[in-house]
């Protein structure tokens, strides 16, 4: 009865127990858990990933930088771009300006060469300077253009003693003949000088010089020689980003500069049929001259002398060395045929020819061979006549006593006439055609 009693006693404190610790272990696994879960779940840091992100943003900060270089570097090149297209217009609106410069001068410069043509003439000039362009050029058979140098003062009174006409003679075979006749002569190394003055009061007082270049238009040629360089120099830096006379200094080497001068000065100054050049040393039958040349006044392109073709002398030191020699061939070959420089003449289409082109005709070191190669490759006729180069007495006296006159004598051996301001009177006494042949020549 004890037992049963002590047992039924028992077993509801057990189960009392029991309920009360597991409400208690419930508690404690719920805050355990809690506690458990709150460790747990707490996020870690990221640090791999926040090195990751921080390089991958790196990296796109570097693309991005360059992104933007690049487009800065377009934008620049752009705004270059740009800059040479403003330029190159500028450049050429300059051009086109100095073009319409260039082009009005050029009138000008007409202008004032019809305008010295007329005081030459003794014309008077006219208020409007459109009258003066529009009046019609007096058209001459001849112009004479006497070679000579500062050195030469004697020669060239020897020379107006003789067969050169001079004041009232001169101004009237101009106007009656068509003859114009002018020493050529540039200006000293030191323009300005005691020569060119001396030469300025020559011209006072015998009016008989042709200066290169001629004062009346040498502010309009400087001027307009330095529009058209700097034009070049504009189309160069383009391309880069292609009627001027000059003035002549005196000088033995200079001569085929000179002879080019000549030409280009004087078919701008008159408007001939012949343009001749002559050494100061050399007889000249006017007339006769004008005779000659008629004959060929219907060829449109002639080139009249005593035709030669004489050696390439290559060593240095010797009179009429050729520096160029070796554009000629082998050593001792000969020149192409040319007339010899005492005396030549060209028709105006060839003097025209060496104006518009002198800045590109290339210049030997003899002006003869110079002239003679500017026409080859062109159609033009080589006339050779010997009567442009006789000898000096007793030569040209039996030639004339024959009845063959001729036009200009020289000797040989000394390129002109030997002591020609002592000798010239001379050959003209007995090799002159006479001054009535002259006047009464008809051209």
């Amino acid at each position: 009865m004890n037992l049963k009693s002590r047992g039924e006693v028992l077993l509801p404190h057990r189960s009392f127990l029991s309920q009360r610790w597991m409400i208690f272990l419930c508690i404690g696994s719920f805050c355990a858990g809690m506690l458990f879960t709150n460790r747990m779940w707490t996020i870690p840091e990221p640090k791999g990933l926040a090195r990751t992100t921080a390089m991958e943003a790196e990296k796109l900060n570097v693309v991005s930088e360059g992104c933007n270089s690049r487009i800065l570097q377009e934008k620049e090149v752009k705004r270059e771009t740009r800059s040479i297209y403003k330029e190159v217009f500028k450049t050429q609106n300059a051009m086109q300006t100095l073009d319409k410069t260039i082009s009005n001068l050029e009138m000008e410069l007409a202008a004032a060469k019809a305008a010295q043509e007329s005081i030459r003439n003794g014309a008077p000039l006219s208020e409007d300077i459109k009258a003066v362009e529009s009046t019609p050029r007096r058209r001459y058979l001849m112009v004479i253009g006497i070679n000579t140098a500062f050195s030469s003062r004697k020669r060239r009174d020897s020379v107006r003693q003789t067969w050169m006409p001079q004041g009232e003679k001169r101004k009237k075979l101009e106007e009656e003949k068509g003859i114009i006749i002018r020493f050529v002569i540039g200006h000293s190394a030191t323009s300005g000088g005691i020569l060119d003055r001396a030469i300025e009061a020559e011209d006072r007082k015998h009016g008989d010089f042709l200066r290169l270049v001629n004062n009346v238009t040498l502010c309009h040629v400087f001027l307009i020689s330095w529009l058209q360089f700097l034009k070049e120099k504009l189309a160069d830096c383009v391309k880069n980003c292609g009627l001027i006379l000059q003035d002549h200094v005196e000088g033995y080497l200079e001569l085929s500069a000179k002879t080019k001068t000549y030409f280009a000065t004087a078919v701008n100054l008159w408007d001939a049929d012949f343009y001749i050049k002559v050494d100061d040393d050399v007889h000249v039958n006017i007339a006769t001259l004008g005779e000659t040349l008629v004959r060929h006044r219907s060829k449109p392109r002639v080139y009249i002398g005593c035709m030669k073709s004489g050696p390439v002398l290559s060593q240095k030191g010797v009179r009429y060395h050729e520096p160029e020699y070796w554009k000629f061939g082998e050593s001792g070959n000969k020149y192409f045929r040319h007339a010899t420089g005492q005396l030549y003449a060209i028709s105006k289409d060839l003097a025209t020819y060496i104006s518009m082109n002198r800045h590109v005709l290339h210049k030997y070191a003899n002006e003869d061979v110079s002239l003679g190669s500017w026409f080859i490759g062109l159609d033009v006729d080589h006339i050779d006549d010997r009567r442009l180069c006789c000898g000096t007495p007793p030569d040209c006296e039996w030639k004339a006593q024959a009845g063959n006159v001729c036009v200009a004598s020289f000797d040989w051996t000394c390129s002109g006439i030997c002591r020609s301001a002592e000798r010239i009177k001379e050959v003209h006494r007995r090799c002159g055609e006479g001054e009535k042949a002259l006047w009464n020549a008809s051209f």
